[in-house]
């Protein structure tokens, strides 16, 4: 092909099997075995190490690898000096954890355990062989990933420190000449600079605080005139790419040079190239290095490849790549130089319009999780291709479009990744700079934040993925007019992302978006008040009133954050460094509770109310139109800070057996259709009215009919009807389409029935999203007269001690204990946040149990127990026989393992007891009961409500029990005697 050359130029380049020869990589790779000493009190440059072979205390280690994943380190002990902060100091004080704080024996219950810990400085050394052809050559060692400080010597020169978290560290080495030579590397993983001890990119939170060197390991001889650094920026209008070339030529005159540029569009056989395109250059030391701002001798260069009017843009639904190759030929005193750069870029510009985020003009919504470095069985992230695409496809089968890089930055291969499957990536620096570490305050951490802001976008900044930036984790100090800056200057000097000050905080008019806590269902300290808890279940609010009180778009910072239980035979699968030690004290807690058997049920029916919520607290944003996104925390469990178990993925990123990613993907898509309910809970004369909206980010507008039908649990219709057939849909979650009115007449009650919601598209896709219902009778059934109902506690005694039948109603101030039972489970967990409410995740119970007979379930918490929940407590069972099992059964927090109740049946003396703690009482009699400083009152929500339709699902319950206990079904097997009922209340 033909070299575009510039005006008044000559082309260098030698036919294309003489070039490829000549410029084919001098590299060596140095991975294998090292010589490794082990330098706690930082003995090495004071005793000069690296001036001979390691001798005393010398061990064999392999690199690229860390020392603690080959055995190297201390042994876990009480005085293990773990990076991050233990918030919850109960395993130092609480005899209940007197067994795991033994020596041999510590188990620690609040992150992954490494089998060994070593924090300090490692010395690794080893002999090269220079190749003869490398005469003359500067050579220069690359590191890929480095925990996180390295110092190197070649035989006893010292080349220098790099210190970097994010990047490669790469030291020049200098000429050297053939023949063999001594390198030795010091690392160090102890704190160089106060990031925040929770930062993920250093802390045991998440990674470990691993040292040693991971990824390649390589020396590489370089050419005189070289390439040193190449950006790409896409130019979607002109359908160009802005390609800016700097080469460093130290002190060699350039005369005469010329860079060859082209790019082809990967993965498609015989796809025609762009380019090539030609500039000459030349490197005249005459002219003032200062104007052209250079500081050695070099050169930049700017030019436009074009790449056609039918150039492929990349986005999460068509990741269309390019490799872009930069050639170098230049001639200094008659010797020819040669370079080649290659990077991979796409046509891709991302934007905000108003308060949503464009990806090449079209309005996108973010629908991110976290990635937080957590790798288990290495205590490090995975520097391979293969690794992250696994990652980056299950979360795109989850419906998600980005990962967030919560305060670390990965290695080449995630960028890569992601570029390949379309994903999308907001990337921030190494920091956490609070719990004591501040920004802004003329710390150290301020220059190590724009120190890694550089090497980040200069190492990556090419990738298309990377479509957001912010400087960390949520600040402390007098941050906001120091990441104003921050934004702002980094924005001018690489403006192909978006960025936004800091995760969490601040929110500053510099921000391109902001990525705040407020808009999401439950909040850091709510308890008990957060939405789900304090109100009864709807579809109907949104986020409105947040999009109107600023110009940029929000994106959500961690939305969700609902726990389940551990899933106890997750711990076979850590078989590397990272032990789930605290899973073991967990299951030990559980057993010495009598109910290890119950584990499994447990992780299930926590699971399936977790899923229930993350359901509601996304639909919630994808209801808000102009809303920007979300941030999951997150998709997969997060291991340290107590143990958060929020993921319906494991750390491993595997489903736990209640809500695969393709399940997930239902509700959280590029196109979800939404059912606006005001309600849950209907009587049988009643209408189902509801409203359709449609959230459709896809890569274009559809066109297609929607339908709606009401079916069983068991898929079959009851119902059905049409919303819309040929309705266009744009871009967006604007389209709102109803509402729809549904006569329940024809459904007998009670019944759970499922609204089905359906898009098929003219393309043949099909979009489908459900929400339950449940429908009641109308008619009130008069009480049982032979079941006596009461909130005495001393009559339900007496009256069962004579043979009859008692239903004991416990109002809930009588149970005086301090678990706090809530609808929705533990949020992040127990431990972290100092005991918030609730401590509970979920009910069990047994669906075909006739005491359920006339009140569908699942066995696990549905929106129709949130009426029964709302205002409940949960009784201690613990001195209660292990045979009774309650018929209602709240799970505690995995730290606390307490046997609870809120229903649960008895044989008293003679007659039958059954006790409850559920907010059964209805509306005429007690109203709609919640505990708030130990006052009742009834939820704002509920006001608007008819007396007929308030608490429908309580009277349904109550119903369903009083038949049950005057039936013969009910016939307790374990006998109670007063003082163990009673024992259950205090």
């Amino acid at each position: 092909m033909t070299c575009i050359t510039l005006e008044g130029s000559r082309p260098l380049w030698a036919p294309a099997e003489e070039r490829n020869a000549a410029i084919s990589t001098h590299t060596v790779d140095i991975a294998g075995r090292w010589t490794c000493r082990l330098d706690p009190d930082s003995r090495g440059e004071r005793e000069e190490w690296f001036r001979s072979p390691l001798a005393e205390g010398t061990l064999e280690v392999s690199l690229p690898g860390s020392l603690q994943q080959q055995g190297i380190g201390d042994e876990i002990s009480l005085e293990t000096p773990w990076t991050g902060l233990v918030v919850d100091r109960s395993f130092f004080t609480d005899e209940r954890y007197a067994p795991y704080r033994e020596a041999g024996n510590i188990s620690v219950p609040f992150w992954l355990q490494p089998e060994v810990y070593y924090q300090g400085a490692a010395w690794f050394q080893r002999e090269i062989e220079v190749p003869p052809e490398w005469e003359g050559r500067e050579v220069l060692l690359n590191l890929e990933r480095v925990h996180w400080e390295s110092t190197v010597w070649i035989d006893e020169h010292r080349v220098g420190t790099e210190r970097s978290l994010s990047t490669a560290h790469r030291h020049p080495l200098g000429r050297l000449s053939p023949g063999r030579h001594l390198l030795t590397i010091r690392v160090d993983n102890r704190a160089v600079v106060d990031v925040g001890p929770n930062a993920h990119s250093v802390s045991d939170h998440t990674q470990g605080n691993w040292n040693g060197i991971i990824g390649e390991l390589t020396l590489t001889a370089l050419p005189a005139v070289r390439l040193s650094r190449v950006r790409v920026f896409p130019d979607l209008a002109r359908s160009s790419a802005l390609v800016k070339i700097d080469i460093a030529a130290g002190t060699a005159r350039v005369p005469a040079g010329e860079v060859r540029v082209s790019a082809r569009r990967r993965g498609l056989e015989g796809a025609p190239a762009a380019g090539p395109v030609c500039v000459p250059f030349a490197v005249d030391y005459g002219r003032d290095l200062a104007e052209r701002g250079l500081t050695a001798g070099g050169e930049h260069l700017d030019l436009e490849l074009p790449l056609g009017p039918d150039a492929a843009t990349w986005d999460e639904f068509d990741p269309a790549l390019y490799d872009l190759d930069v050639e170098l030929v230049a001639e200094t005193n008659g010797i020819e130089h040669r370079d080649r750069h290659s990077t991979v870029f796409g046509l891709r510009e991302v934007g905000v319009e108003g308060t949503q985020v464009t990806v090449n003009g079209r309005r996108t919504f973010i629908r991110g999780t976290l990635e937080s470095c957590v790798f288990p069985l290495t205590g490090y992230p995975p520097t391979d291709v293969g690794s992250w695409r696994k990652i980056m496809e299950t979360a795109r089968a989850a419906g998600l479009n980005l990962l967030r890089f919560h305060s670390w930055c990965p290695p080449e291969a995630a960028f890569l990744a992601a570029d390949e499957v379309g994903m999308y990536l907001q990337v921030e620096g190494p920091v956490w700079a609070n719990q004591g570490a501040a920004v802004g305050e003329g710390r150290p951490v301020d220059a190590f934040v724009h120190e890694e802001t550089r090497k980040i976008l200069r190492e990556y900044g090419n990738h298309p993925s990377f479509i957001m930036m912010a400087h960390g984790n949520e600040p402390g100090g007098r941050d906001a007019e120091f990441l104003s800056a921050w934004v702002q200057g980094w924005r001018q000097q690489d403006p192909r992302r978006l960025y936004t000050t800091g995760a969490g905080w601040p929110a500053v008019e510099q921000n391109d978006f902001d990525n705040i806590p407020q808009p999401r269902a439950h909040r850091w300290g709510e308890g008990l008040e957060s939405r789900l808890n304090a109100s009864p279940p709807e579809t109907l609010t949104d986020y409105s009133d947040w999009v109107s009180s600023r110009p940029r778009p929000i994106i959500s910072h961690e939305i969700g954050q609902w726990c389940a239980y551990p899933d106890l035979s997750e711990r076979a699968e850590y078989t590397g460094l990272m032990r789930a030690r605290n899973f073991d004290i967990f299951a030990d807690f559980l057993a010495q509770a009598g109910m290890a058997d119950q584990a499994a049920d447990f992780l299930r029916v926590s699971g399936e109310l977790q899923t229930l919520c993350y359901k509601e607290d996304i639909e919630t944003a994808l209801r808000t139109e102009g809303f920007g996104g979300f941030h999951l925390l997150g998709l997969t469990d997060f291991p340290g800070q107590g143990t958060a178990l929020v993921g319906v993925l494991n750390a491993f990123w595997e489903s736990k057996g209640y809500c695969a990613p393709e399940e997930f993907a239902r509700f959280c898509g590029p196109t979800v259709p939404l059912a606006r309910l005001p309600r849950r809970v209907f009587s049988q004369g009643e209408s189902v009215v509801f409203e359709v909206q449609l959230a459709h980010f896809g890569p274009a507008p559809l066109h297609g009919d929607i339908t709606w039908s009401l079916r069983t649990p068991q898929g079959e219709e009851r119902l059905r009807g049409e919303v819309a057939r040929g309705a266009d849909i744009p871009v967006g979650n604007g389209t709102r389409l109803g509402p729809v009115a549904v006569s329940l007449e024809q459904i007998g009650g009670p019944e759970q029935l499922d609204l089905v919601v359906t898009v098929e598209s003219e393309d043949g896709a099909r979009h489908q999203n459900d929400w339950r219902v449940w429908v009641y009778p109308e008619q009130d059934e008069p009480a049982p007269e032979d079941v006596h109902v009461t909130e005495d506690l001393q009559e339900a005694l007496d009256r069962a001690g004579a043979g009859e039948r008692v239903l004991l109603e416990v109002p809930p101030e009588e149970v005086q204990n301090d678990v706090a039972l809530g609808f929705t489970p533990a949020f992040w967990n127990t431990a972290w946040t100092g005991g918030q409410a609730p401590h509970t995740l979920g009910i069990l119970h047994d669906p075909d149990h006739p005491v359920f007979s006339r009140f569908p379930t699942r066995g696990s918490t549905d929106w129709q127990w949130w009426e029964l929940l709302h205002g409940a407590r949960a009784m201690r069972m613990e001195g209660l026989p292990q045979s009774l099992r309650p018929l209602v059964q709240p799970i505690d927090t995995w730290f606390e393992a307490r046997r609870l109740g809120a229903l649960f049946e008895a044989k008293v003396g003679r007659g039958r007891l059954m006790v409850s703690s559920l907010n059964l009482f209805a509306p005429e009699e007690r109203g709609a009961v919640r505990l708030q400083g130990g006052c009742r009152h009834r939820p704002r929500a509920l006001m608007n409500l008819s007396a007929s339709q308030e608490r429908l699902a309580a009277r349904q319950f109550r119903r369903s029990l009083l038949a049950y206990m005057a039936s013969p079904d009910f016939d307790p097997q374990t006998t109670l005697d007063a003082d163990q009922v009673a024992g259950v209340l205090g």
